[in-house]
C-alpha cells in the first residue's frame, strides 16, 4: 500500500500574519514557549524582547512589521514558523519532509532539532550582525510576474552582474534581487512586458552572489553553535537535496546568502517522492499557494496553512489540527486485518521458492547467545543485523543512517507511522526469510531499531527469548 505523504513548509520574508499569531497564541501555550526563547536571544543580541513588539498594542501586518527594527522582523517570522510547527507537532503531524523557505530554512532545520529554538535565532541574529555590517547595505528584491527562464533573458538584456534571480516560485513567480537601481529598472522592463512585477519589502537583497565576501564571516560566527544531524529529513530548496548526518551545516546554511531558492523543482519533487499534503507553518499562506500553482494539473493536492484567519475570524491551524485527529494513523490491528494475509502468503511464497534447508540437523546443537555475543553458524551476529536494519530503513525513508539509534522512537521522534512500519519490517524480515507477525506480535514490540533487530535475532536463533522491552 501507498501512503500519502506530508510536507511541512516554512515561511521566509514576509511570512508573517500578527493577527493569527495572536490568535493562535491565546489557544496554544507553544505559541508563548517559543517566543519566550526566541526573547532570551534578542535581549542578548539587541536589548529588547521581540514579544513586547508583537503582542501589546494593535497586531502587526507583515507591512507593519517591516517598520519595525529588522531584527524584530526577522525573528517574529523565525519564531512564528518555529511556533507553527510546534503545535502541528505536538497535536500529532508525522511529516516526511519539512522544507524551509529563504528564512524558513532555518526555522524547518529547528523543527528538525539540528539546533534548538534558542540557537535557530542566534543563526538569524547573527545573520542580519553580518548583513549590516555589509557594504554597501541596502538592496531591494522583487517578485516578477515571469519563468525562470524568461526572466534570467531579462536580466542578461540588463547587464548588472549584481542582479540575480533569488528565487524561483512558480512557472508565473520568479524573485530577483540587487541594488535598488537596477531591481526598480527590472520592474520596469517587465510591465512594459505585460507581465507586471511588485517589489518586495525586503530588508537585504538576499540569495545574490554579490554577498560572496559575506559568506565566510557568517559561517564562522555560527560554527561555535552546538549542533547535531537533523533528526528529520530537512529538504532544501538552496541545496536541491536533504541535509545529510555528514553535513557542515553552518557552511552550508552561510551558503543562503549567495545562491537562489529553487521552490518549484523542490515541490515538484517532493510530489514526485509521494508527498501530496502541504501544510505550511506559520503566515500568510503563501507557500501554499505557490504549491497549488505548481502542481495545478498534478491530481489531489491537499494544502493547509496555519497562522492565517478566514472572512469569520477562524484560525487556520485549528482546522489543520482537527484534520490531524480525524485522519490519525491507522492502528496495527486495523492494518493487519486488512492486509496480513496478503503479507504473510508473499513471504511464503519467497519462502517456498527458497532452497530447502538440509535435513539431519545435529541433536545436541549449542544454545545460541541472544545477548549479543557469538550466533549460530550463517546466522548474522547482532551487530551485522543492527548495521543491516540501520541501512535498509535509512535508504527506505532517506533519512541519515546515523538518525537510526537503537532506542530512536520511531513514531514519537522519527514521525514513521503504523503503517509504514510494518512496510519496513516487512521488507526486512522478508530478506532473512522469517514471518514476524505471529499471533502474539504487537507493533509496539518493535518501535524501535534495538526492538527490531531483537526480534530479528529472536527469529534466527530460534530462540524463545522475548523481545526486550523499551
Amino acid at each position: 500500500m501507498t501512503k500519502a505523504e506530508k510536507a511541512v513548509l516554512f515561511p521566509g520574508q514576509g511570512g508573517f500574519d500578527g493577527a493569527a499569531l495572536r490568535a493562535a497564541r491565546m489557544k496554544y501555550q507553544q505559541v508563548d514557549q517559543i517566543f519566550k526563547a526566541v526573547d532570551t536571544v534578542a535581549e542578548e543580541f539587541f536589548g529588547s524582547a521581540v514579544s513586547a513588539a508583537l503582542f501589546e498594542g494593535a497586531p502587526l501586518t507583515a507591512e507593519d512589521l517591516l517598520q519595525q527594527p529588522t531584527w524584530v522582523s526577522q525573528l517574529a517570522i523565525y519564531g512564528s514558523d518555529v511556533a507553527a510547527w510546534s503545535i502541528l507537532r505536538d497535536n500529532g503531524l508525522r511529516a516526511r519532509f519539512l522544507v524551509g523557505h529563504s528564512l524558513g530554512e532555518i526555522a524547518a532545520l529547528v523543527g528538525a532539532e539540528a539546533f534548538s529554538v534558542e540557537d535557530g535565532a542566534r543563526i538569524v541574529a547573527e545573520r542580519l550582525r553580518v548583513l549590516q555590517g555589509a557594504e554597501p547595505a541596502v538592496g531591494r528584491m522583487a517578485a516578477l510576474a515571469l519563468d525562470g527562464q524568461r526572466t534570467r533573458h531579462l536580466l542578461a538584456l540588463l547587464g548588472d552582474p549584481a542582479l540575480a534571480v533569488a528565487a524561483d516560485n512558480h512557472d508565473r513567480q520568479t524573485v530577483i534581487s540587487g541594488p535598488e537601481r537596477s531591481v526598480l529598472a527590472a520592474l520596469r522592463v517587465a510591465r512594459e512586458l505585460n507581465a507586471g512585477g511588485l517589489l518586495l519589502k525586503s530588508p537585504f537583497a538576499f540569495h545574490n552572489p554579490a554577498l560572496e565576501s559575506l559568506r565566510a564571516p557568517f559561517a564562522a560566527s555560527i560554527a561555535r553553535l552546538p549542533r547535531q544531524s537533523p533528526r528529520m529529513a530537512v529538504y532544501s530548496p538552496i541545496l536541491g537535496r536533504a541535509y545529510r548526518a555528514d553535513d557542515d551545516l553552518p557552511a552550508l546554511i552561510a551558503e543562503h546568502l549567495v545562491r537562489p531558492v529553487d521552490f518549484l523543482a523542490t515541490v515538484r519533487t517532493l510530489h514526485d517522492h509521494g508527498v501530496t499534503t502541504f501544510v505550511e507553518a506559520g503566515g500568510l499562506g503563501s507557500l501554499g499557494r505557490c504549491v497549488q500553482r505548481v502542481l495545478a494539473d498534478a491530481g489531489p493536492v491537499t494544502v493547509r496553512s496555519t497562522f492565517t484567519l478566514d472572512a469569520a475570524g477562524r484560525l487556520a491551524v485549528e482546522e489543520a489540527v482537527a484534520a490531524l485527529s480525524e485522519q490519525g494513523p491507522e492502528s496495527f490491528e486495523q492494518f493487519w486485518a486488512t492486509y496480513g494475509a496478503q503479507l504473510v502468503e508473499r513471504v511464503r511464497t519467497r519462502l517456498s521458492d527458497a532452497s530447502a534447508e538440509p535435513a539431519g540437523q545435529p541433536e545436541s546443537a549449542p544454545a545460541p547467545d541472544v545477548a549479543g555475543g557469538s550466533a549460530p553458524a550463517g546466522v548474522p551476529d547482532r551487530a551485522e543485523l543492527l548495521a543491516a536494519v540501520r541501512a535498509l530503513y535509512a535508504e527506505a525513508l532517506e533519512y541519515p543512517e546515523e538518525v537510526f539509534t537503537e532506542d530512536v522512537q520511531m513514531e514519537a521522534e522519527l514521525g514513521i507511522d503504523s503503517v509504514k512500519q510494518v512496510e519496513l519490517l516487512n521488507r526486512v524480515t522478508g530478506r532473512y526469510g522469517i514471518v514476524p507477525t505471529d499471533s502474539g506480535f504487537r507493533l509496539s514490540d518493535c518501535d524501535t531499531v534495538g526492538k527490531v533487530v531483537d526480534l530479528l535475532q529472536a527469529r534466527l536463533t530460534g530462540s524463545d527469548v522475548p523481545v526486550a522491552a523499551a
